[in-house]
């Protein structure tokens, strides 16, 4: 038998190792999908063109994110709305059809938080088209985009002042070279579209083009005004070829940018740089698993963790299938009887069994002493004869019928029983 129930044993197709090899693989999917969910990052947005700090096209910045990062800056890529509240240095970029209503809320928030930095978008932009010949499909890298054309904002002149500004776009003609200047440094910019601001006195130009266009400027405020005398700086890159992929691959523009991080960071007293990526369709919600681990939540986590683990133990020590034993319920009469009175038992209904006993003693009496009938009255007749001295069945039987607790009833059951006995010998 014991061999049989070790073979039906064996007979499971997953060992031991396999099966903690999957929870554990399964318990770290679920960790990352958690994580993934509550990052906000559900898997591949596809390549839309839009300018980012993780996007790797020419309109892109994850080059002025790598920039800053090589410069020593302390670079935080932030998805969730509570990173617009840091106090370090935060690097805005809107895509062209911001609502200035948000945008105002933000800059507006920020005045004594901590330094703004804000990096207008320019072109259009998508992934490479479908019908491109095989060649040069193959060259284009994820992140890739192709320009499309250079679009003039409307809803930068919405804004609140002193934040509000005019931007333009022009096209310099073929023999021109566009060049710029400011921050005591000079370059060119990569393309002949030029995005530029208007001249106002609420702003102070960082960085002009060889026509004073003001492609980077710093909003001061009215002179005396609450916002010139206490709020925090904020920087408008209106030109963003000066700082993007496309920029950046010229080395003046390269130093154009950290001066300009520099210059928005209190020249340098800021080492810390958010760039915020809600605006661009990235936020999400908590970390859930930061949420967990922090009360009032952390008592209920520990708990849980402690109760997983206990379930996952005592489910690997008993995995595999059950050694098969006999049937729940055996067959034949003596089983029968048995559960009969298990039920009797666990009902706690005894008295039921009082009189029907003392009725099959009757039968059993009466067969022993030769009776064809078992009435009482002939049984006590007939043991008179057998055994004079012993008391009549009749007493015994009524005692049994009004016996009320199961003590009472078992002694007037083992009565009558000890006289059956007596009868046998």
């Amino acid at each position: 038998m014991t061999g049989t129930a070790s073979a039906r044993r064996s007979a499971s197709p997953f060992s031991r190792a396999g099966v903690l090899g999957i929870v554990l693989v399964g318990f770290a999917a679920f960790i990352a999908l958690l994580y993934f969910i509550s990052a906000g990052d559900t898997g591949d947005r596809g390549n839309t063109g839009a300018a980012h700090a993780s996007a790797t096209g020419l309109n892109g910045y994850a080059g002025l994110v790598r920039l800053l990062e090589n410069e020593q800056f302390d670079v935080t890529l932030s998805r969730t709305p509570s990173g617009l509240e840091t106090t370090d240095l935060l690097i805005l970029t809107p895509p062209l059809y911001s609502d200035p209503e948000d945008i105002a809320q933000i800059l507006e928030a920020r005045d004594y938080l901590g330094p703004t930095m804000v990096i207008l978008p320019k072109w259009s932009a998508s992934g490479p088209p479908n019908n491109l010949p095989a060649e040069t499909a193959d060259k284009f890298k994820d992140g890739w985009v192709a320009l499309g054309s250079a679009n003039t904002l409307q809803w930068t002149s919405e804004l609140p002042a002193p934040f509000a500004l005019t931007q333009k776009i022009e096209t310099l003609e073929d023999d021109e070279v566009p060049q710029w200047s400011g921050l005591d440094q000079s370059g060119e910019v990569p393309t002949k579209t030029i995005a530029y601001a208007e001249q106002s006195a609420l702003h102070d130009p960082l960085i002009t083009d060889q026509s004073g266009h003001i492609l980077a400027l710093s909003v001061l405020g009215e002179e005396d005004s609450e916002y010139y005398n206490n709020a925090h700086w904020t920087v408008f890159v209106v030109e963003p070829d000066l700082v993007n992929n496309y920029g950046l691959s010229r080395q003046e523009n390269a130093a154009a940018a950290i001066a300009l991080v520099q210059q928005a960071g209190y020249e340098g007293d800021y080492s810390a740089v958010t760039f915020d990526l809600t605006l661009n369709g990235f936020g999400g919600a908590e970390n859930l698993l930061t949420l967990a681990f922090r009360p009032p939540f952390l008592a209920a986590t520990l708990c849980l963790i402690l109760a997983m683990l206990s379930i996952a133990w005592r489910a690997f020590l008993r995995f595999g299938p059950a050694a098969i034993g006999g049937p729940e319920i055996a067959f034949g009469k003596k089983q029968l009887v048995s559960n009969g009175a298990g039920l009797i038992v666990r009902a706690r209904r005894f008295g039921l069994l009082a009189a029907p006993y003392a009725d099959l003693s009757a039968r059993r009496l009466a067969s022993r002493l030769g009776l064809i009938k078992h009435d009482a009255e002939a049984i006590d007749a007939a043991l008179a004869v057998r055994l004079p001295e012993e008391e009549p069945y009749s007493l015994r039987a009524d005692r049994l019928r009004e016996a009320r607790s199961s003590t009472e009833i078992l002694r007037a059951a083992q009565a009558l029983r000890e006289l059956e006995g007596k009868l046998a010998k």
